[in-house]
């Protein structure tokens, strides 16, 4: 039985609306790969030389490219199709179903991006373990979503947490500000969707809690 948090539907201002509807635009999951790439090039360039040779193959801007297309161009191609078919109700996938789809593509795409970066060898294994924990964690999302929808925000950002945690834990590093901002992005991600009556407190902590396992389990797998 839900409780009665869960059951009983926010009531707030259009302007407090207005800013969570904002909020959960600018902090959209299909933006964290990107944004976790540039932080990891920015931070720890040493590890990502490959990337820097004079061949244009390996140059920064091709890999920001390369992220760019596959974990938000073609994922948001997918969604816009969907709605222009009729095989989605709307681009914001609110119902269970609109989801299956974005699902589906969206494995295909992260676990293309993991592969073709583990094969190539120019990557550290850190952000391979990134790239296969966002993978995970759609997997579970797209089998959870038959019994219940859990927020794709909160993955998302408990990835980041995961991921710093990961950093954190195996390597030694002091990334404590960095993880203080993912957990508090995280909450406001969260909140947003609360706001909009988008899900509930249950699915929100469910989504956050994926997403740090998922990382967990990729850095395990790969380390």
């Amino acid at each position: 039985m839900m409780t009665f948090m869960e059951e009983q539907k926010t009531n707030f201002s259009p302007v407090t609306r207005a800013v969570a509807n904002v909020f959960s635009y600018v902090l959209h999951p299909l933006f964290i790969p990107l944004l976790v790439t540039f932080l990891s090039v920015t931070a720890l360039p040493e590890f990502f030389t490959a990337f820097r040779s004079n061949s244009f193959r390996w140059d920064y801007d091709v890999l920001f490219i390369r992220v760019t297309v596959a974990s938000v161009l073609f994922p948001m191609l997918v969604v816009a199709l969907s709605k222009a078919l009729g095989f989605v109700s709307s681009i914001t996938m609110r119902d269970q179903k609109d989801r299956i789809i974005p699902y589906v593509a969206s494995i295909i795409f992260y676990f293309w991006a993991f592969y073709t970066f583990k094969r190539e060898g120019a990557s550290p294994d850190f952000y391979n373990a990134f790239w296969l924990g966002v993978f995970l964690a759609v997997v579970i999302s797209f089998v959870a979503n038959s019994f219940v929808k859990i927020s794709m925000h909160t993955v998302g950002w408990g990835g980041v947490v995961g991921f710093l945690l990961c950093l954190m834990g195996d390597m030694g590093m002091n990334v404590s500000l960095p993880l203080a901002g993912a957990v508090l992005l995280a909450g406001i991600a969260g909140t947003s969707r609360l706001v909009l009556d988008a899900h509930t407190p249950r699915e929100v902590w469910s989504g956050f809690v994926v997403g740090v396992l998922a990382q967990a389990g990729a850095y395990w797998i790969v380390g």
